[in-house]
């Protein structure tokens, strides 16, 4: 099966209370959603950054094996830039600047070769960018969004177009609060569906996340996590162990949507432990594997 990714891709700058800083790390929403993803199959990618984009961060997509055949080193350009402070209780965080650069230019083409893909994330980017990719894949058997207060509050009128066109939708609990007035994310995320996708998963960081199914729902906690370094990409790699095993079961059922948001959850609890995708690269699948049996054990009374 195929799964493609379209998002950020990015410069970060990550500062948590502690006083600790990381500088120009790699960042964006589809590299995290990519190497989460990259444990169940492979992956593609349709992004572009500018040619101030480091050589070495070429070699880590090239670590997780993520197809970059739909990769734009665009000359001209500056890589998207995100400088962001993290609150005392990690979950909130401050942007202290962010510069679009080449994200507020126009998506590199789709590949030939990426236009049979069946499983398709449109990771976080404006509404009409995920609107215009989507356009590109005539066979596809799930297509799920991610998206973020800036595009509910300029690009309402755009993502609600996009909704009524995808099957599932990922977002935070501000968001959807923010997205259907309702601060019950139970409430919320009703509404939401009656927008048009058949799923939609409310993530709540340290609280876990709900699944709200045509048939049925779901709450799941956050797996227990003893370090948490850099929370960061924490809700893109969700969604990429998420994709990653859908993709993997070729199954889109309720029943297996369940386990993916458990795949999900595991691999993000991994991310957050490091810097950008320090911890990601020396991940090993039976780690991976083994924390979700944990956490399904924990889960059964």
């Amino acid at each position: 099966m195929s799964l493609i990714v379209t998002g950020s891709i990015g410069i970060d700058t990550i500062e948590t209370p502690d006083g600790t800083k990381a500088d120009s790390v790699l960042g964006g929403s589809s590299i995290y959603f990519a190497a989460a993803a990259s444990y169940f199959g492979d992956v593609r990618l349709v992004g572009a950054v500018g040619e101030d984009f480091p050589e070495e961060f070429i070699n880590t997509f090239k670590h997780f094996d993520v197809d970059t055949t739909g990769l734009e080193v665009r000359k001209g350009s500056k890589t998207f830039r995100w400088h962001g402070k993290y609150m005392e209780n990690m979950n909130d965080r401050e942007t202290i600047s962010v510069d679009l650069n080449v994200l507020a230019e126009a998506l590199p083409p789709v590949p030939e070769i990426y236009k049979d893909s069946e499983y398709v994330f449109l990771a976080n980017t404006h509404p009409a960018g995920q609107m215009a990719l989507l356009d590109n894949f005539p066979k596809t058997k799930l297509v799920v969004a991610d998206t973020m207060d800036l595009w509910i509050n300029t690009e309402k009128e755009t993502l609600m177009a996009l909704l009524a066109k995808i099957d599932g939708l990922v977002l935070n609990d501000s968001e959807a609060e923010l997205l259907t007035g309702e601060s019950n994310v139970i409430i919320a995320a009703d509404k939401i569906l009656e927008m048009g996708p058949k799923f939609v998963v409310v993530k709540k960081g340290a609280h876990g996340a709900y699944l709200r199914h045509a048939d049925g729902f779901c709450a799941i906690p956050a797996f227990p996590a003893k370090t948490v370094n850099d929370p960061t990409g924490a809700g893109d790699s969700f969604a990429g162990g998420m994709m990653g095993y859908l993709t993997a079961a070729d199954d889109i059922s309720f029943a297996t949507l369940r386990k993916a948001i458990a795949y999900g959850t595991v691999v993000a609890s991994f991310n957050i432990e490091d810097f950008s995708l320090g911890r990601m690269e020396t991940l090993k699948r039976d780690e991976l594997d083994s924390r979700y049996e944990s956490f399904c054990g924990m889960l059964r009374i």
